[in-house]
C-alpha cells in the first residue's frame, strides 16, 4: 500500500512525537563499512520517523544490523532488530512469484485476459477485463484505477474518523474492486504505468480462483514454507503483530503534521494484497533466494525482471519487482512497502549477495530509500 494509507487500535491517543527524538537509541556497536547506514538510519529519528530497525546481509554471508529511536512512543522501549511488522507493498512480490509458478506449472499463461479468469469482475467506469491482460496486472501496466486513489476509501479507512470506526471492518476482495472501478480507468491498457493497488488485488484473486484456496494458502505453502521464513506470515483475520513487535504510529490525515495516533491493531481485510507481516531477516531470506533463481525457474525469474519505465528516472518495474540505479551506479532490486503505521524496503543486488530490509514504525515521515543509499553508496 501506498505511503498515505495510515491505521489502528489503541482508541485515537495523540502521542507526541517528541517523545520519540528524547528517547536514547539503540544502534549496534561500530563495524567497518556500514557507518553510512547508522547514521541514515539515525537521520531518519531525527526526522520525525519514531523508530527504525535495519538488517543487512553482506556480501560474504555475514548478517548486520542496527536499530534507532524507539518502539513504543509512551514507554520509550527501543525498537529491536527481530521486530515484526507489516511490509504493505512488498507483499507484491510474494504474490506476483505465485502467479509466476503457476504460470511454469502451465496453470495460466502471462497473456491470458483477467476476463479469462475473473469473469465479469473489472466492469465499471471504462474498465474491461477483456482487453487486460495477467501481465499488465503484474506490471501496473493494466490502467485500472488504484483503490487508494478512491475517495470513498480514504475517507472510510485512511483519515481519523473512518479509521477508528472501520478498522475492523472485513471486507472481500470484490467489494474493494467494486470500490476502485466506480472510477474511470488511468489510460488504456499496455499504454502507460501507474501504481495501482487493485491490480494486486485482482492477481492474488486469479491465484484463488485457479488453486481453489485463499491465496495466503499458496504464498504459504510455496514460498514461506520452503524459505523456512519463520517471521513470515499472511494475517488474515488477524488483528495484531506477532511478537517481537513495535507499536505502529501514523498521521491518520491528509497533511503529515497534527496529532500522532497509535495504529497497531487493525483487520488487514482492507488491504488484502499488502497485508503480509515479516520481519527484516526473512525480507532479505526471500529477495536474496528470489534473485539467486532458488524460487523461480529461470525463465519466469528473466520475465519478473523484464522491466518498464516507471515515473521515476532510474527505476523501473517488472512483475511484482522493481529496480533502482543507485546514485553511485548500483542496481539493486526488491520492493517497498507502506501502510498505516509501518513503511519498509527490501532489496538486493542482482546478485543476490548484499541484502537489506529496512522499516520504519512510522508512516509520514523519513525516506527508506535513503538507507539504501547509504548502505550500498555511503562508505565508498
Amino acid at each position: 500500500m501506498k505511503r498515505h494509507l495510515r491505521t489502528t487500535l489503541t482508541a485515537a491517543t495523540a502521542v507526541a512525537l517528541t517523545a520519540a527524538l528524547a528517547a536514547p537509541a539503540l544502534a549496534a556497536p561500530p563495524t567497518g563499512g556500514h557507518d553510512a547506514t547508522r547514521r541514515a538510519v539515525r537521520a531518519a529519528v531525527a526526522e520525525g520517523v519514531p523508530g527504525v530497525t535495519v538488517t543487512v546481509r553482506d556480501r560474504d554471508g555475514g548478517t548486520w544490523g542496527t536499530t534507532a529511536g524507539v518502539g513504543d512512543l509512551r514507554t520509550g522501549e527501543p525498537r529491536s532488530k527481530r521486530d515484526h511488522y507489516r511490509i504493505g507493498s512488498a507483499s507484491k512480490t510474494f504474490i506476483a512469484t505465485v502467479v509466476l509458478q503457476l504460470e511454469a506449472e502451465g496453470e495460466l499463461s502471462l497473456d491470458d485476459t483477467v476476463e479469462k479468469w475473473l469473469p465479469g469482475v473489472v466492469r465499471g467506469g471504462d474498465h474491461d477485463g477483456r482487453g487486460i491482460t495477467i501481465r499488465q496486472l503484474l506490471n501496473l501496466t493494466s490502467g485500472v484505477h488504484d483503490l487508494l486513489a478512491d475517495e470513498t476509501f480514504q475517507r472510510t479507512y485512511m483519515l481519523k474518523e473512518g479509521f477508528f470506526r472501520h478498522r475492523f471492518d472485513r471486507k472481500t476482495p470484490r467489494e474493494l474492486v467494486a470500490m476502485a472501478l466506480s472510477n474511470q480507468r488511468d489510460f488504456e491498457p499496455g499504454t502507460s504505468w501507474k501504481y495501482s493497488n487493485t491490480n494486486y488485488i485482482l492477481a492474488a484473486m486469479v491465484i484463488e480462483k485457479i488453486t481453489g484456496h485463499p491465496y495466503g494458502d499458496a504464498v504459504e505453502q510455496r514460498v514461506i514454507e520452503p524459505l523456512n521464513l519463520t517471521a513470515t506470515s499472511v494475517p488474515r483475520n488477524r488483528i495484531t503483530v506477532p511478537q517481537p513487535s513495535s507499536r505502529a504510529y501514523g498521521k491518520l490525515a491528509r497533511t503529515t503534521s497534527g496529532p500522532t495516533y497509535d495504529v497497531t491493531e487493525f483487520r488487514p481485510s482492507f488491504a488484502y494484497s499488502g497485508e503480509i507481516i515479516s520481519d527484516s531477516a526473512d525480507l532479505n531470506t526471500f529477495f536474496r533466494a528470489l534473485l539467486r533463481g532458488e524460487v523461480l525457474p529461470p525463465r519466469q525469474l528473466k520475465e519478473m525482471k523484464r522491466t518498464v519505465p516507471t515515473t521515476k528516472e532510474n527505476e523501473g518495474y517488472g512483475l511484482g519487482l522493481r529496480s533502482w540505479e543507485l546514485t553511485c551506479g548500483t542496481t539493486v532490486w526488491g520492493h517497498g512497502g507502506d501502510i498505516h503505521g509501518s513503511s519498509s524496503m527490501a532489496v538486493t543486488t542482482g546478485d543476490g549477495r548484499h541484502s537489506l530490509a529496512v522499516n520504519f514504525n512510522g508512516d509520514w515521515s523519513g525516506e527508506t530509500k535513503a538507507v539504501v543509499e547509504a548502505e550500498y553508496c555511503g562508505d565508498r
